[in-house]
């Protein structure tokens, strides 16, 4: 597992072939060997790979999970992330992964609930239908406020994983990792703009998306999907008033209720007829003059993974791996660990 393990830690040090292979004394083909497993690099190499990305030796040597089958979405044509930056993601991904599904193992498979059908549902065409049956699949009500989104995914068997990475132009994906879907969003965004993307992959791999549908017209039928999803026009008119002549800031309470962005819930009224046109643009305009569009207010409590925490915990508590083991698993600290699975001595 060496050559995926160093693959990962180059491109998570924003590191190329040719700039590892240069402080090491090596050609970036060698580099290139490396990684595919066509060569092995000796121990003086290894050290010397280690200390250039920061990291031990042993991490080069720590075992995959080599029973998992991945099966990655695509990034956007057109995408603003750098092609070492998609390779990155994909690496993160399978290594969490990796972790995550070693616990499952030791637990035994029946800890995860079975997860639903991908590609189910026919399209309608109409996003508010097309939502009421996103939220039927899941089980939640057709409208009203829908809770913690993470904790909705992961209690059905779908995994979600926060990935760390500085670059705002990554929001989210979604894939399936022995045929079980997950979804990855970024974690240094807005607790708001995290629901809606989260949604937004839910409507990726909910739906039956036909062939023939571009790109474009997926992406916007995902996003309406999503929008409708979290504030439903029902919700939206009983909330608002059926007609609404300015942006107000009583509605910042409707976005804490709904755990949506001042954004969002401005393209819902507009969409739902409950603002004009004119009023949507000066309150983008207003927004945009005050930072908005990259900095809203945030006015909703964060979500998180939890699944992966507890399964460790539980495996530690239950003595099917060592306090030690589960701070690996979770690169965490071995206090950090302990101080979740054992009661403090009085």
């Amino acid at each position: 597992m060496l050559n995926k393990n160093l693959k990962y830690y180059r491109l998570k040090r924003q590191m190329s072939k040719k700039e590892l292979a240069s402080q090491i004394g090596v050609t970036p083909m060698a580099v290139t060997h490396y990684e595919s497993g066509e060569r092995k690099p000796d121990m003086k190499t290894i050290k010397a790979m280690a200390k250039v990305l920061g990291v031990k030796a042993a991490d080069f040597l720590t075992n995959r999970n080599e029973n998992l089958v991945f099966a990655h979405a695509e990034f956007r044509k057109g995408s603003k992330l750098a092609v070492n930056q998609q390779e990155y993601i994909r690496e993160d991904v399978e290594e969490y992964m990796g972790r995550f599904f070693t616990v499952v193992d030791i637990l035994g498979g029946e800890v995860m609930p079975t997860a639903p059908e991908v590609h189910k549902i026919i399209l309608s065409g109409s996003p508010e239908e097309d939502a009421k049956k996103m939220r039927d699949y899941f089980g939640i009500s057709a409208s009203g406020p829908v809770g913690n989104l993470i904790q909705l995914l992961e209690n059905r068997g779908i995994l979600v994983y926060a990935c760390d990475i500085e670059n705002d132009a990554f929001s989210g994906m979604n894939g399936q990792v022995n045929e079980r879907p997950y979804i990855i969003f970024n974690m240094n965004m807005s607790p708001e703009r995290i629901r809606s993307t989260i949604a937004h992959e839910m409507a990726h791999f909910v739906f039956f998306w036909p062939d023939e549908m571009g790109e474009k017209e997926m992406e916007k039928m995902a996003t309406a999907i999503s929008g409708a999803f979290l504030f439903p026009e029902e919700d939206a008119k009983r909330e608002l008033g059926l007609r609404r002549t300015r942006v107000s800031k009583d509605m910042e309470l409707i976005c804490r209720e709904y755990g949506i962005s001042m954004y969002l819930l401005v393209k819902r009224a507009a969409l739902c007829g409950i603002i004009t046109g004119s009023i949507e643009k000066d309150f983008y305009i207003k927004a945009g003059k005050a930072g908005w569009k990259k900095n809203e207010p945030v006015r909703s409590n964060p979500e998180a993974p939890f699944l992966f925490e507890q399964l460790v915990f539980r495996a530690v508590s239950e003595n099917e791996i060592t306090v030690q083991k589960g701070a690996e698993l979770l690169k965490q600290s071995y206090e950090y660990v302990a101080d979740h699975c054992f009661a403090a001595e009085e």
